[in-house]
């Protein structure tokens, strides 16, 4: 297979820099690397010990290109070649997570970003056309989705972190937090919610998104409920699903105490917050108890726990059906239902 691959590669060497640019030139050599692991598994070979080579022999020309050029991607098409390995990851399955990792590892390395895999997801696959133009690598926003619940799966599972260089904090990413670049550095759950995607949401939560960043100067909670007072009592359903859906995974709506306030003007802080958004209380969109007004249930509290422990071991959300609970615990600590 790689040396199938390496002939290629001599030829690949002649096209034109931008000969990936167009989404159906990738498509073309995604056809034609899946007939050679299609032709080479037929003899007798493990068809994912032959798909892992080929994404392997990808990932070493990407290396060696950039080794070319002083250590720094030579993009064009020396890079898209990363979305061709990306694609046949997906297409073939493959289940060597370590691969896998290693193909998004290259491709955060060179963008600092997933926006090429997520934005097609969350917008339509037509959509990171006229957000950054480019043309996603899948057939419909359905099955752009599916690709990225597969790669949240396996970054979760190599237990995939990501630093921005140069960056003295040692704060570290993982895949489904990386701000999106041509969305003003948010977070996919905070387009979601700023679209009113409650289904794009619960995705993204399940397999461990933050919704508090460090990044966000105003946090996605305080965004949804400004975003629900401005309907003044008639609230639209994908905004309110996209809130309860929040509910589940945080133990209470609340203001955490600024280290420079005491305590009397922390209490007055938290009265102004209670104060702004009563209606949505009285409304009952938020219930007492996740507001403050009453202590949490104890149920919900074991929740947020539990999926605290699984999130620090990147275990959301397989391990949960590890647990020795019954189907309706499974479905409740997967945040599939309350």
């Amino acid at each position: 297979m790689e040396s199938f691959l390496r002939v290629y590669f001599d030829y690949f060497n002649t096209l034109p820099r931008n000969s990936l640019h167009d989404r159906r030139k990738r498509k073309g050599m995604v056809d034609y690397i899946s007939t050679l692991i299609a032709g080479c598994s037929a003899a007798d070979t493990d068809i994912e010990d032959t798909s892992r080579t080929a994404i392997k022999t990808i990932l070493q020309y990407h290396d060696e290109m950039k080794d070319e050029n002083g250590g720094v991607c030579k993009m064009g098409k020396y890079h898209n070649i990363l979305y061709v390995a990306m694609k046949l990851c997906y297409d073939w399955q493959m289940k060597d997570t370590e691969t896998v990792s290693a193909v998004l590892e290259q491709i955060f390395i060179c963008e600092k970003t997933f926006e090429r895999i997520l934005v097609g997801a969350i917008f339509g696959n037509k959509a990171p056309h006229f957000i950054a133009g480019w043309k996603s690598d899948f057939d419909s926003q359905e099955e752009n989705l599916r690709a990225v619940v597969y790669f949240l799966d396996k970054a979760n599972t190599a237990g995939l972190e990501l630093k921005f260089p140069n960056d003295n904090s040692n704060t570290t990413f993982r895949f489904i937090d990386l701000p999106l670049e041509s969305c003003g550095r948010s977070s996919p759950v905070k387009v979601s919610v700023q679209l009113g995607l409650p289904d794009k949401l619960l995705i993204f939560l399940r397999f461990g998104a933050k919704v508090f960043s460090n990044e966000e100067e105003i946090t996605v909670i305080e965004y949804i409920l400004d975003r629900l007072l401005e309907f003044k009592h008639t609230y639209p359903y994908n905004l309110v699903s996209c809130l309860q859906i929040l509910l589940r995974v945080i133990p209470s709506i609340r203001i955490e105490k600024p280290k420079e306030l005491d305590d009397d003007d922390y209490k007055s802080l938290c009265s102004r917050f209670s104060e702004r958004y009563s209606d949505l209380v009285e409304d009952g969109l938020i219930p007492a108890f996740r507001f403050g007004l009453a202590p949490p249930e104890l149920k919900h509290l074991c929740r947020c726990s539990i999926r605290g422990r699984l999130w620090q071991n990147q275990q959301l959300p397989n391990g949960i059906r590890t647990l020795p609970v019954p189907e309706k615990l499974w479905r409740y600590l997967d945040i599939l239902e309350d």
